[in-house]
């Protein structure tokens, strides 16, 4: 059953989390550079104006993560003859590397790259990373795991392609280390539609591990996040392009960066929100002065005179609220008037002889 916790909360001491604070806004960029180093820049700068938390690249090291008849998963580039020589020309140098690292760091974020191999890791250890991303594709690779393992860094498992036994294993063997983990739903299509979001399986994921979770979005627009937020999300991933019209696999699955920056703005409202829960008996206490204003009270619907019996025709419920409340009307029919009164002048009580015989009293209202 998925509502059963396989894993309890590790005892283990380490480093807190990014997200442990609020959620973690990441965004993607993937290979929406195209190999430009340029250009990784730029998605650095505008990611950060965009108010996110963290930057996320991919780092692919051809070699050694493919072998040459690798197919393409869709023939997008015209350049590259295989989607092996796709990969050689992602590739950054290791100074390329650290410059993007030290970059995202002076413009206040994170760093972040999922590693798709060995080397990789070890080529991202040297340049360092907030925390590992281990991407859908990679949930099953145990020994690239292990190896990211060995450093005290958080882990944020992705869950795109992976059944839940696949996903158990690796939670398992991040639990026995110890290190701090988010574990985030995910759906490997480009774009995902709304039907194929899986909002259910983040509070599944928090039952069944007991650790933080978040949503890696494919949809291109902004409300999964938003909804994934009011559910519990701590850690949001989006993919972001610079514009619609730029060239890329991801694009159609990629928020511009102004709906980036709305998205932030959603997701930390929410927060705000979810942080500050009302109680409506206190509320109600802090806006009397308002609700004198905007509800109303029994005033004479007409000049009425002393003596006269009061009848529905004879009432109206006007603003403001300082008199007897306009709820009160059925209590006052067959009152009898002590005194004259002008259209819509407000009753008081002691204006009133209770049908009962009884005089009316303030604290009657």
């Amino acid at each position: 059953m998925i509502d059963a916790p396989l894993f309890p909360m590790s005892n283990t001491h380490s480093p807190p989390a990014p997200w442990d604070d609020r959620c973690w806004i990441i965004g993607e960029v993937a290979q929406a550079h195209d190999g430009s180093l340029g250009m990784a820049h730029a998605f650095i700068d505008a990611i950060a104006d965009a108010g996110a938390d963290a930057v996320k690249f991919q780092t692919h090291i051809a070699a050694a993560e493919s072998t040459v008849d690798e197919p393409w998963r869709v023939r997008f580039s015209p350049q590259d003859e295989r989607r092996y020589d796709y990969w050689r020309r992602m590739e950054f140098t290791p100074e390329g590397w650290h410059g993007l690292a030290e970059h995202t760091r002076r413009r206040g974020l994170a760093f972040l790259s999922s590693p798709f191999s060995e080397a990789a890791i070890e080529l991202l250890e040297d340049v360092g990373v907030a925390a590992w991303k281990v991407a859908s594709g990679e949930v099953a690779n145990l020994p690239a795991l292990d190896r990211m393992l060995v450093t005290d860094r958080p882990v944020l498992l992705s869950s795109g392609m992976s059944d839940l036994a696949e996903v158990d294993r690796a939670v398992e063997r991040v639990r026995q280390v110890g290190r701090p983990l988010a574990v985030l739903q995910c759906t490997s299509a480009y774009p995902c539609t709304p039907d194929k979001v899986g909002l259910n399986m983040i509070p599944a994921f928090a039952r069944r591990y007991g650790c933080a979770v978040g949503l890696s979005d494919h949809s291109a627009t902004i409300f999964p996040a938003l909804a994934a937020t009011t559910l519990g999300a701590k850690v949001i991933e989006v993919h972001v392009t610079l514009s619609r019209e730029m060239f890329g696999p991801d694009v159609v699955a990629s928020l511009t960066t102004a709906e980036l920056r709305q998205m932030v703005e959603g997701v930390r409202c929410i927060e705000t929100m979810l942080d500050h829960p009302v109680d409506k008996d206190s509320m109600a206490s802090d806006l009397a002065p308002l609700r004198d204003l905007f509800t109303k009270s029994l005033v004479a619907a007409t000049d009425l005179s002393a003596g006269t019996r009061l009848q529905t025709l004879h009432l109206a419920c006007k603003k403001p609220g300082t008199g007897i409340a306009a709820e009160r009307l059925p209590h006052l029919l067959g009152a009898v008037l002590r005194r004259d009164l002008k259209a819509d002048q407000q009753l008081q009580m002691e204006d009133l002889e209770l049908p009962d015989g009884g005089q009316g009293r303030a604290d009657d209202a």
